[in-house]
């Protein structure tokens, strides 16, 4: 289901949703079946925000290109809004399956976070496979995809490669090529990945109406042989919030504009200086205050006679220094690690900026810096800038929280626990203890554990590491004899990092298959 009209991040939802089908094929945990509710959150929330673009897209080529020349713009539209009713219908019946569905398992649990049959692994089968509605959806797919793109230009048809697809998958299941329908829910399918594949399919979807509408209703402009139609532009170039002494300046000009033909622009009843097409509009800053201007712009069109354009009305606001500073990752500062800040002024430039902090240290330079912070706290970052004289000046402050870094995870062979392989057991020689999702770098040695080893019927073997992550030889050759079912547990285990506080860490436990 994947295709090059995806958002890079439903991209990564489709791989990380074959990862997690394969995954399922061999066994179904929670922390698989959790993964999948995951994806699924994910791409709702991704499909959501595609759906805006397109909402967004259909308001403004309605309210400017369709409005200003509905008849070169009408045809268009009306190509869009096909697309727009081909992807209704499909999200329709997609929306029939999973009502069809939900009839059986019954509605969203709010409290576990899923259906509560989301383990079931016979409802999919039997609905998708059995009674033929996999075949059926894939059809209503094939149907949507040959609509959208019959209102693409033939020329473009080619090139044009949808996200929505049912095509059977490239490799085998079991020996034998599986159709579109069994891969996504066929038989061992949980009832949650049957789910999560109804949203990406309608994730799909939704990315390839938004590539469709974007497509057609761009194309508009390509018919133009002749600038008959304008729109009046005020671009800044300059920022429009502004310090005292400092120019505010923008760019008027017309798009489509010929840079052998000027226009008139007139801005506060003064005629405005015009080269290749574009007008300056230059104006000192000597007092405090919000600021509004508009221009208007007459030239001739192709027709002969003059049309006249004025700009939205622009605002733009003088006032006195100021300072920002924006953590890159939240408003804390971790002990004994280096937390990266942004620090801008709007007016300043960031070389000239001077940062201070009253709880450790700060180095860097040109707006990008690193803050280290030795004890828990609050503390606060002082912004000084060079104003325009070269005087020192202080610009601005900003409070913060200096905290400890969370405890680390405990990983032997890099896992946290759970069902593995002996050879995983026996390959790997130290426990290591990493902070999972966390934005900071943070190396944690442990320098104590116990570990338990429990083959089936038998006492447990105890061992003791002290001084040091490393299993001896005695733990390596207790290892190297477990027999399948053996669980070996690590406990009391304690581990440094870099803010040189002493931790305690959960105890992991593993059952050898």
């Amino acid at each position: 289901m994947a295709g090059v009209n995806e958002t890079p991040r439903q991209k990564m939802m489709g791989i990380l949703y074959l990862v997690l089908l394969g995954l399922a094929a061999t066994t179904i945990t929670e922390k698989v079946l959790d993964s999948f509710r995951n994806i699924t959150v994910g791409l709702e929330n991704s499909t959501h925000n595609v759906q805006g673009s397109i909402d967004q897209t259909f308001a403004s080529f309605e309210k400017s290109t369709l409005k200003d020349d509905p008849v070169r713009a009408k045809p268009y539209w009306e190509r869009a809004n096909r697309v727009k009713a081909a992807a209704a219908d499909l999200s329709k019946s997609i929306n029939d399956v999973r009502a069809k569905f939900e009839a059986e398992c019954g509605p969203f649990d709010t409290t576990l976070g899923d259906y509560k049959m989301r383990e079931d692994v016979d409802l999919s089968y039997r609905i998708m496979i059995t009674k033929k509605g996999g075949e059926e959806l894939k059809k209503k797919i094939e149907e949507a995809k040959a609509k959208i793109l019959a209102e693409l230009d033939p020329k473009d048809r080619g090139n044009f490669r949808m996200a929505l697809n049912a095509d059977a998958p490239s490799k085998t299941k079991g020996g034998v090529k599986a159709s579109w329908e069994d891969n996504f829910f066929g038989e061992g399918i949980p009832l949650t990945a049957a789910f999560t594949a109804l949203t990406k399919i309608n994730a799909d979807l939704v990315s390839t109406e938004n590539a469709a509408v974007k497509k057609i209703l761009g194309d508009v402009t390509k018919t133009d042989l002749v600038l008959d139609q304008y729109a009046a532009i005020a671009v800044p170039t300059s920022p429009t919030y502004l310090l005292l002494g400092q120019p505010y300046v923008a760019e008027v000009f017309l798009t489509a504009f010929s840079n052998s033909i000027n226009p008139d622009v007139v801005v506060g009843g003064q005629k405005l200086s015009v080269k290749d097409g574009k007008g300056i509009y230059n104006v000192g800053t000597s007092r405090e205050g919000d600021f509004k201007w508009s221009a208007t712009l007459t030239m001739k069109k192709a027709d002969g006679t003059n049309g006249t354009w004025k700009t939205p009305e622009m605002t733009y606001t003088v006032a006195k220094p100021s300072a920002v500073v924006s953590p890159d990752f939240m408003n804390v500062f971790y002990i004994g690690v280096p937390n990266p800040v942004s620090i801008s002024a709007p007016g300043t430039p960031v070389d000239k900026l001077k940062p201070s902090i009253d709880n450790g240290s700060i180095i860097g330079s040109k707006g990008k810096y690193e803050v280290m912070v030795t004890k828990a706290g609050p503390c606060k970052v002082s912004i000084f800038g060079v104003d325009g004289a070269g005087k020192t000046v202080k610009l601005g402050e900003s409070d913060f929280r200096c905290k400890r870094l969370p405890n680390p995870k405990a990983k032997f062979g890099g896992k946290s626990g759970g069902t593995v392989p002996k050879g995983l057991m026996t390959s790997n020689d130290k426990i290591f203890a990493s902070l999972d999702d966390f934005e900071f770098k943070a190396q944690f040695t442990v320098d104590h554990a116990k570990i338990y080893i429990v083959k089936p019927r038998q006492e447990a073997m105890v061992f003791d590491i002290s001084g040091t992550n490393l299993l001896n030889a005695s733990i390596k050759s207790a290892l190297s004899s477990c027999p399948p079912g053996t669980r070996v547990f690590f406990d009391d285990i304690f581990a440094m990092g870099p803010d040189k506080v002493r931790r305690s860490l959960d105890p992991i436990t593993y059952t050898i298959q």
